[in-house]
């Protein structure tokens, strides 16, 4: 079992190398997940410990497809993961996130019969996970996880989360839009998310409507059109996606009403097992992290048509 002792990570198979690359004291508020883009573990350590004239990077875990985790920094020191970052008003997450690199390719292109990294690897189809990016592009090969990577990238977080009371679990996908893709679609950031922020509640984060009335919308932004009346204040809502600005939203109880609404009308509710039992939307079921699908399987599968308006709203 993972522990943390003096803001280091404690279990089987890890270890610690600190790496130069760090700046600072952190007071966590969120975990930030990456992909290395790399070609294995050992090199993806070996590059983040490496002091460069420029272009230096670092994170405080590197997890590897065996389950390996290797620490870099004390979770208590500023590491320089995210870059050009924004989310929920604040600027610079290296200042605010734990970041943990997951070995793993990436994003692959097609070479006649074979998928391939930007390094010249070619990986089976049993590795490759064909999707599109909830931040669209169409659909590409990506580097699938391991089962045992994803239980233990859901291990840490629900450590992480729990032992620095931290706010959310984040991709640089949704704090560097337009700038960075990972962990993509091949993750299931969302379970993750979800279990981890729950502290082992099979249920999604939850809000509440501050506002006297909430307007929900088919988009994220005001110029969309509503999708129902407007929520009143006290409504609440289950997170099914955030974003800085913008997050879609289920309405709890008897209804299938999803939707867009503003993050600064909404505040978040303290997860409990309790709540676990109240009626809540069918679009709250918990994801458990599941095992990639074959590439063949993926470019096949088509997702079920959405029921209404609210559903017609994209990432």
């Amino acid at each position: 079992m993972l522990g943390i002792q003096n803001h280091r990570l404690t279990g089987p198979d890890v270890s610690f190398r600190q790496t130069p690359n760090v700046g600072g004291t952190l007071k966590p508020r969120f975990v930030l997940l990456h992909y290395t883009a790399g070609r294995n573990l050992e090199s993806s350590v070996e590059s983040l410990c490496t002091k460069k004239p420029q272009g230096n990077a670092s994170a405080h875990l590197v997890l590897g497809r065996d389950g390996r985790i290797v620490q870099l920094a004390a979770f208590n020191a500023v590491t320089w993961h995210a870059g050009a970052s924004q989310w929920g008003g604040l600027d610079g997450l290296n200042h605010h996130a734990i970041g943990i690199e997951m070995d793993n390719a990436g994003l692959l292109h097609r070479e006649g019969e074979r998928y391939v990294s930007w390094f010249g690897k070619s990986y089976p189809e049993d590795e490759v996970h064909v999707a599109e990016h909830r931040h669209g592009g169409g659909l590409r090969p990506w580097h699938g996880f391991t089962e045992v990577q994803i239980g233990r990238a859901l291990e840490l977080c629900e450590l992480l989360v729990a032992h620095y009371g931290l706010e959310d679990v984040l991709g640089h996908e949704d704090v560097a839009r337009g700038r960075k893709v990972d962990p993509g679609p091949a993750f299931p950031l969302a379970a993750v998310r979800s279990r981890a922020v729950g502290r082992g509640a099979d249920v999604m984060p939850r809000w509440l409507v501050n506002a006297s009335s909430l307007n929900i919308r088919s988009g994220p932004g005001a110029d969309h059109p509503k999708v129902a009346p407007a929520l009143r204040r006290g409504t609440e809502l289950v997170l099914l996606e955030p974003r800085d600005r913008w997050s879609r939203v289920a309405v709890v109880g008897a209804t299938d009403l999803e939707g867009w609404v503003c993050n600064d009308f909404v505040a978040r509710l303290p997860a409990t097992r309790a709540s676990a039992g109240a009626p809540i939307s069918r679009s709250q079921r918990a994801l458990a992290p599941a095992p990639r699908q074959r590439a063949a399987t993926k470019t096949t599968t088509k997702r079920p048509a959405r029921k209404n308006a609210a559903k017609k709203a994209r990432a």
